[in-house]
């Protein structure tokens, strides 16, 4: 598995987020190292500011590729489109458009659906034509969008090929896509990808085969009778609601019943929790004791058509998502010649080591920070951690390699799609697949996020 083991738990290909969330991170993350190394006298030297840390750089230059590609040197107009209860709330969807008005020759809006004009042809807002649009929400919350007020003009941007990314992407946006990668195209695919994809089954009554590649007879029953070793998932879903994590789960038996009751599930092989689990100093906020707690944490990768462009670290319960509670932690290059598993053993200790009065009010200022910064979600301020995470530069290089496959297979998955070998095994409503096919993707600049349950040398079974 080269340089860092787990695979990924999951892709979105049809409106990743998160790509700012890192970039405030690390500033946070990079000022609360420097108060705990002048307080302890830890000597590691930790890089906060390696491009890969910084995903919105990369970000905003494969949409200004994407313009160039469409409209070579000509005016540019970005629109990034988000649905109109978050524009008030969601600042990185602000930080964008902010950013794309930062570049040469380029305006941007932020704005909701409804406020994309169709006008003689033309799309447009605010009686502008525009040029490109990042739509910050997948095709079905469109569609059930337009049902209240009218997004003709952005279904007309997608007749146009103006939007970013593709919807032709979404057709294999689905979760029971691993089901193709583990099943019938595991020969076609790269080997890091299939090796790194865990066994999934689309969730109905049939006939099919397990994880070591045994027959089963009725996967209903099967998956009633392995609990420990499963996780059901919403096909479509978002932000770990619906999410039944066979091992947690008090009553399975009802958990199976609401997945089938409720319908379009998968089924996937539970990831032991200890492979993605790290240990770190966390204020008890009962005892008011410094303590050392287990997270749970994961890496979402963030691939374009010039490979890798940055993470976002979470940590958090199971599941890692932000909508679900759980917090962004900062990442650091780790320059010392120590293991990952030391270095983080080290600074764990460091910073148990300063007392709870210290700590607490560590804590106390990274989450005024954390508000300065607009750190935050839909719920509030968002959590963070009080020590990075560590990786290697090594790790890295092995992360990209990993990236450029899962991009390459994508192409290949999305042609599949496109030729009807797979359209049966990908369940979507038909008017989102008119959609599909009005924009194909075919490895034009877009944004790809890998999820991954990933350890890199301190996670707890290590």
């Amino acid at each position: 598995m080269g340089n860092f083991i787990g695979v990924h738990s999951e892709w979105n290909l049809g409106s990743p987020g998160g790509w700012d969330y890192q970039r405030m991170t690390q500033e946070i993350g990079k000022a609360c190292w420097e108060r705990v190394r002048s307080l302890s006298g830890i000597d590691l030297e930790l890089d906060f500011a390696h491009p890969l840390l910084n995903p919105m750089t990369g970000f905003v230059g494969m949409l200004l590729r994407a313009q160039q590609e469409r409209h070579g040197s000509g005016k540019a107009f970005i629109l990034v489109v988000a649905e109109e209860d978050t524009l008030d709330a969601v600042v990185e969807n602000q930080n964008l458009a902010k950013a794309l008005n930062a570049a040469d020759g380029v305006r941007a809006a932020l704005c909701a659906p409804h406020e994309v004009e169709l006008s003689g042809g033309r799309v447009c807002y605010k009686g502008e034509e525009a040029t490109l649009i990042f739509m910050d929400f997948n095709t079905d919350t469109l569609l059930n969008i337009h049902k209240e007020k009218d997004c003709a003009g952005l279904l007309e941007a997608i007749r146009q090929g103006i939007l970013v990314n593709p919807r032709g992407m979404e057709s294999i946006n689905p979760k029971g896509i691993f089901e193709v990668v583990t099943g019938p195209y595991r020969d076609r695919l790269s080997r890091s990808t299939v090796e790194r994809t865990p066994w999934t089954r689309r969730f109905f009554a049939r006939e099919t085969t397990g994880p070591d590649g045994s027959p089963i007879r009725d996967l209903v029953e099967w998956t009633w009778r392995n609990q420990e070793s499963l996780v059901l998932k919403p096909a479509h879903g978002y932000s770990g609601h619906g999410v039944f994590v066979g091992p947690l789960r008090d009553d399975w038996n009802m958990d199976v019943e609401q997945a089938l009751r409720e319908g379009d599930y998968i089924v996937q092989e539970f990831i032991p929790l200890g492979l993605w689990q790290e240990e770190q100093p966390w204020l008890d906020g009962n005892s008011g004791r410094v303590i050392i707690r287990a997270w749970q944490t994961d890496f979402r990768c963030f691939i374009t058509d010039r490979g890798l462009i940055g993470f976002v670290g979470r940590f958090g319960g199971v599941p890692t998502n932000v909508g679900s509670g759980g917090g962004v932690q900062s990442l650091a290059v780790l320059r010392s010649p120590v293991s990952v598993g030391e270095a983080t053993k080290r600074i764990n200790e460091a910073v148990y080591n300063l007392g709870a009065d210290t700590v607490g009010e560590l804590r106390e200022w990274t989450n005024r920070m954390a508000v300065d910064h607009g750190l935050t979600y839909l719920l509030g301020p968002i959590m963070t951690a009080l020590r990075p995470r560590l990786v290697t530069q090594e790790q890295l290089d092995a992360l990209q390699a990993y990236s450029r496959s899962i991009w390459k297979d994508c192409k290949t998955l999305e042609e599949a799609w496109r030729k009807g070998e797979i359209v049966d095994m990908l369940d979507e409503r038909e008017e989102a697949r008119e959609i599909f096919r009005l924009q194909p993707w075919q490895g034009s600049p877009a944004l790809i996020a890998s999820d991954g349950l990933f350890g890199f040398g301190a996670q707890s079974d290590s």
